[in-house]
């Protein structure tokens, strides 16, 4: 059973809560003057603060408070037998009481906390008796005022992630209705036809040596049934709702943006006069060159450039990445992987072609080039 990985803090806050440890030199600097066991006493209570730092990011509910509260009563420690300038120490407290979702936790927490402050500000002034004190008030304001802002940010933050994921819900429940959609229109489109077929096969059966002449009549109708069959298939295929390339590009951009990737859009994206099928087709390519883009080129911009002539459409996906003549065993991933087979797979049907070369400037250039008049089919009917 392979081993946990220990982290100090949890991974999703990144560099930030390490930030926040250069403030710990002011308390240490603190003590300094002291000596002896109350020396030994100031590192101890420092060190039980970085480990109540350290939990605060790890728990919640009961122990989140439970060490909030040890935290408090470590910087009252600190303020009464070493410093008063320990009471900066709160600012981390603060930061903390402001992670609360529930209201009547924060409520709790604040009005404590507030408590505390007031009474260690009151105590300094009547100790001391010195007007210095007095430059304390504007930050310990801000103390009172940053839970606030910080509760507000969480806040904001969990209703975008709660946004994000409605709108993946939301396009699961639709896809899921235009599958169920398309299921009840070939049941209710093809399931009396291919019942019909079937009969009146069994019927030509029985007929081709017994009455030759009606035997070919029932042939020629199956064929002409299987023919309207065929256009209901077609016409429903056509109804189904295929992506754009304009709708495409909209997702690319959210996409790089989540990546910090900049996004530039060359040419006419509403392609005029080219099919649904073409334009999805074209969606589904841009979907993986982009995908590329962000899973393999460490680039920090991107260029989708579209461009219509009388004969072809090009459209070209380029980075400032590493290139893919840099990806080592990535770059095998781009050029023969699954996803470029597919893309090839797919602008085959219709008759289009794709490259996938070394940017000049560095980086990597996806070009994908299809006609603008398909060919004909064998039965007649336009690819």
């Amino acid at each position: 059973m392979a081993r946990k990985q220990f982290r100090f803090f949890p991974q999703k806050f990144g560099f930030f809560p390490y930030i926040w440890l250069i403030y710990l030199v002011f308390p240490i600097l603190n003590l300094q003057g002291y000596s002896g066991f109350k020396l030994m006493a100031g590192y101890a209570l420092v060190l039980l603060f970085l480990v109540t730092y350290r939990q605060l990011y790890w728990t919640e509910g009961k122990p989140y408070s439970a060490w909030l509260g040890l935290q408090m009563l470590i910087i009252v420690v600190l303020f009464i037998g070493f410093s008063p300038f320990n009471l900066y120490m709160a600012f981390f407290t603060s930061n903390f009481i402001g992670w609360y979702t529930d209201s009547r936790s924060f409520g709790r927490a604040l009005t404590i906390f507030t408590a505390l402050l007031a009474s260690m500000f009151l105590l300094s002034l009547v100790r001391y008796q010195s007007m210095d004190i007095l430059f304390m008030l504007p930050f310990l304001m801000m103390m009172l005022v940053t839970p606030f802002g910080i509760r507000s940010i969480n806040r904001r933050r969990s209703l975008e992630r709660e946004l994000d994921e409605a709108k993946e819900r939301i396009k699961e429940m639709v896809k899921r209705e235009e599958r169920m959609r398309i299921a009840r229109d070939l049941h209710d489109t093809m399931g009396h036809t291919l019942s019909l077929i079937t009969l009146k096969s069994q019927l030509v059966e029985k007929l081709v040596l017994k009455n030759p002449e009606r035997a070919q009549a029932e042939a020629r109708e199956i064929e002409r049934t299987s023919r309207a069959a065929l256009r209901q298939v077609r016409e429903l295929v056509s109804e189904m709702r295929a992506v754009s390339v304009a709708e495409e590009l909209a997702g690319a951009e959210e996409m790089l943006r989540s990546a910090e990737i900049a996004l530039e859009v060359e040419g006419e994206v509403a392609l005029p006069g080219v099919s649904d099928l073409t334009q999805n087709i074209l969606s589904l390519c841009i979907k993986e060159g982009v995908t590329n883009i962000v899973k393999h080129s460490h680039a920090d911009w991107c260029r989708i450039s579209i461009t219509m002539t009388a004969g072809e459409v090009q459209i070209a996906v380029e980075d400032n990445g590493i290139g893919v003549e840099a990806c080592g065993s990535e770059s095998a991933d781009r050029r023969d992987g699954n996803g470029m087979k597919g893309m090839g797979e797919r602008l085959a049907l219709i008759d289009g072609s794709l490259t996938l070369a070394q940017r000049p400037g560095g980086g990597t250039r996806l070009t994908v080039v299809i006609p603008r008049v398909v060919k004909d089919g064998k039965d007649g009917e336009t690819a």
